[in-house]
């Protein structure tokens, strides 16, 4: 696709010298404009042929320019989910591709989940607040070895999750996916399959994408199904999870939580979660490390050059009508 005695603009978080490979300015058709959620456009939206979406500024900027986009023909998010930018995709014109990050966020959120779930069986919270007030808090403490842990939602992320378990020895690793199918470490079965699968697990991983059907999956029924002492680690959105079940649940001791990902987010002040027994929180930084950037910037590129030639593009979850 090259635009004839015209250029298309592309909008961009980063600013385009800063990624190599990219289609040469001008000459392939392209006009690149920096736009990082600031108040004011770069340009005239109705340009904009390529959007790339900046990264973790909220729903409420990744929208605002999307109505007036109306040569708009694709939209690439650099996050593992969409739901930021569903709320506007509605006033899209249509044949618009939306693409989201698969191959950007693997290795640091399933570095991440390794991490939480680690740090909560160890106790690794009450040792740094035991350092903080100069106490030896010697003990004995749950390991990852020997135990049973189900990942729910098994894509890209809930794959490279279950890559970083194989040394911990755990007894058995099960997985869940909307349907079931086979791959090479072992069936995944269906979300049908889930209310069976809670009790048998000591370690339950959420990696879902936010969606109608998993909003509110980890409700008071599915919580009530874990096992006494069960671990629920929760890398996915915040939604996912019921707070207020959650909250129930923690508070009377019977499960723990670690959680990435919160609803409300940014967690506020006084919330009862910052001081619930067993949870253990961090800011929403599964995919926030050092190796985002380069991960980030190689698919900028290459979805670029595919949009430059013509040529269809990876990772679309969904075409607008």
């Amino acid at each position: 696709m090259r635009f004839e005695n015209t250029t298309a603009d592309v909008w961009l978080p980063i600013p385009a010298d800063e990624i190599d490979d990219l289609p040469e300015a001008g000459a392939s058709g392209l006009n690149y404009r920096f736009w990082d959620g600031g108040p004011e456009f770069p340009a005239d939206p109705a340009r904009c042929a390529f959007y790339v979406v900046p990264y973790m500024k909220g729903s409420e900027i990744a929208v605002r320019p999307l109505a007036a986009m109306t040569s708009l023909r694709a939209v690439q998010t650099l996050s593992a989910g969409i739901d930021h930018v569903t709320p506007g995709i509605g006033s899209l014109p249509p044949g618009v591709d939306v693409c989201n990050a698969k191959g950007v966020h693997e290795a640091s959120t399933a570095e991440l989940t390794l991490a939480l779930i680690l740090a909560s069986l160890r106790g690794i919270p009450g040792f740094v607040r035991g350092q903080d007030a100069e106490e030896w808090r010697a003990g004995f403490y749950p390991a990852l070895a020997d135990k049973s842990v189900l990942i729910v939602g098994y894509g890209s992320i809930g794959a490279a999750i279950e890559d970083r378990l194989a040394p911990f020895e755990c007894a058995r690793v099960a997985r869940v996916a909307r349907s079931a199918r086979t791959t090479a470490r072992g069936p995944v079965h269906a979300l049908t399959e889930l209310p069976g699968l809670l009790p048998d697990a000591d370690v339950v991983v959420l990696s879902t994408p936010l969606t109608p059907a998993t909003r509110h999956l980890a409700d008071a029924g599915f919580l009530g199904r874990m096992k006494d002492g069960a671990l629920l680690v929760n890398v996915a959105r915040g939604p996912v999870v019921d707070t207020t079940a959650l909250l129930k649940e923690v508070e009377n001791g019977r499960i723990t939580a670690a959680l990435d990902v919160t609803d409300p987010e940014p967690l506020p002040a006084g919330h009862p979660l910052w001081h619930a027994p067993g949870v253990l929180i961090s800011p929403h930084v599964g995919g926030s490390t050092s190796a985002f950037m380069p991960r980030a910037k190689r698919l900028v590129a290459g979805q670029l050059r595919r949009f430059a030639a013509g040529e269809g593009l990876t990772n679309v979850l969904l075409t607008t009508t």
